[in-house]
């Protein structure tokens, strides 16, 4: 019997794009609240919702269980859980009637529900913790337990109180995060996850998530920063690179993916990273997520690449200038020719963030991102459509213009205002530009197969091959956007 039965709401399985990948993640931010409550004295629990079929898989562990709070906590350090897809908040609608229905008392954290906390109060959840919240679950927990029945002191909460849903002042940001237990790695099963890592034919091996920071300071207006906001706050090498090695002794894994905003942005934080990697002889690869500018500071490329950089994801975002300006990015197009080709030269794959349908983009902008990803040729590219997120600054200036206010999973691709084209304009050139890649790719490969086939491997043959399918493909597609752009 547990006081608190910890959850989350996102269920890989209901996005179907995300389960096609097959790379889940346990749920990182669950397992950091988890682990400070333990801390706290009291007796927990935890259901990982990522992997199971329907909220309803929660009955058994409630019922065993019997905890008196039900604390749906979603992974504020994953991507995808920012972008308020409704399938996900149907799901944690759904987990806080189980909740109620079982005497539960229901809080609930995420990005969705700091941006509509009346939303969730409506279907059930008793309180909603808003931005970085696990002082305020510790505050909110520890005045239940004394009876309290007024709660307009703790800061960072919403409630219904006299029937309205009201929400206390902002609590500022957690600056010192080695404060903060680690995350309750043990409460989590690793086993599932890795089965199906070892299963993806594209991976093959086990990877684990693990967060260095909190926070982004840069200002890119499209950007929602509703649980950590625009500070920027570091755990200690030290303690990461503790993490990491007990995982490694723990689970046998040797590769991560650091799930930080931007990875590394505090003046020497990586080499000294580095250092105590290399001064306890650690043997482990790593993907982060950064940004052009910030790779070409100091030696950061060299000190990542000897830490074990395996892969790194640059929001280049757009070819066009006049776009990044407009998005606020605050890099340019040779920052991000020069941190590719000096990344590849370290014998680090580099992958590209793209996304179209910000403002008013024009064709010939759409054509400038494609002509420097054909020239660059990154190793991975992932596309989205820019999606207006509430609290930020390009979501007020298309609000006027939104025809819809979510997608309803990461597959969706709608434009939700007005752009220069339609969604399925949009939703073309998403395939297009894939296989327009795909097939520069397949070509480089082929002309491998011809001159040097014993440097070839089975991707690569396979890539090579692929070329056949792509190139006439990518002309139908071609084709298909020409008519959709004068539709």
């Amino acid at each position: 019997m547990s006081q608190i039965l910890f959850t989350n709401s996102y269920f890989y399985k209901f996005d179907a794009k995300q389960w096609d990948f097959q790379q889940p993640y346990p749920p990182y931010g669950t397992m950091y609240a988890a682990a400070m409550m333990r801390e706290e004295g009291y007796d927990i629990a935890l259901f990982d919702a990522n992997l199971i079929d329907t909220p309803q898989d929660i009955l058994p562990t409630i019922e065993q269980e019997k905890p008196k709070y039900l604390v749906i906590y979603e992974d504020g350090f994953n991507y995808l859980t920012k972008m308020c897809l409704t399938v996900m908040r149907d799901a944690a609608f759904e987990l806080a009637k189980i909740g109620k229905k079982h005497n539960c008392r229901v809080i609930v954290s995420s990005s969705d529900s700091t941006d509509h906390y009346k939303k969730y109060l409506e279907e059930g959840a008793d309180f909603v913790l808003l931005g970085e919240a696990e002082l305020t679950l510790k505050e909110l927990i520890g005045e239940l337990e004394k009876g309290q029945q007024s709660f307009d002191h703790i800061k960072a909460l919403a409630y219904l109180k006299d029937g309205e849903a009201i929400q206390t002042i902002k609590r500022p940001v957690l600056r010192e995060l080695d404060s903060l237990p680690n995350p309750a790695w043990d409460l989590v099963d690793v086993a599932p996850y890795r089965t199906i890592w070892e299963n993806n034919r594209h991976k093959g091996f086990l990877t684990l998530n693990i967060a260095t920071t909190r926070g982004c300071p840069y200002k890119c207006n499209w950007c929602a920063k509703p649980i950590y906001g625009n500070r920027y706050n570091t755990r200690s090498p030290k303690r990461v690179v503790d993490e990491i090695e007990t995982l490694i002794n723990t689970h046998d894994v040797h590769y991560f993916w650091m799930c930080d905003d931007i990875f590394g942005l505090k003046p020497k934080w990586v080499q000294e990273f580095r250092d105590l990697v290399k001064e306890r002889n650690l043997d482990f690869k790593y993907k982060i997520q950064s940004r052009a500018d910030l790779l070409l500071k100091e030696d950061n490329i060299e000190a990542l690449a000897q830490s074990g950089l395996h892969e790194v994801w640059i929001g280049a975002e757009s070819g066009s200038q006049r776009i990044l300006d407009l998005m606020d990015k605050g890099t340019t197009i040779d920052q991000i020719y020069e941190a590719t080709r000096l990344l590849k030269s370290k014998d680090v794959r580099v992958a590209f963030f793209l996304q179209f349908g910000f403002m008013d983009e024009s064709r010939e902008e759409i054509q400038q991102t494609i002509d420097m990803v054909t020239e660059l040729m990154p190793d991975d590219i992932g596309i989205s459509v820019s999606y207006p997120l509430p609290g930020t600054k390009f979501y007020e200036m298309v609000k006027e213009q939104m025809n819809k206010e979510n997608w309803v999973d990461s597959d969706d691709l709608d434009m939700m205002y007005s752009g220069s084209f339609k969604s399925d304009f949009y939703k073309r050139l998403h395939r297009y530009v894939h296989k327009t890649y795909r097939k520069k790719q397949g070509m480089e490969n082929l002309k491998t197969a011809l001159t040097q086939p014993n440097k070839l491997d089975k991707s690569q043959l396979r890539s090579a091959l692929a070329t056949l399918y792509y190139v006439p493909t990518a002309m139908l597609d071609k084709y298909r956007l020409d008519k959709l752009e004068k539709a």
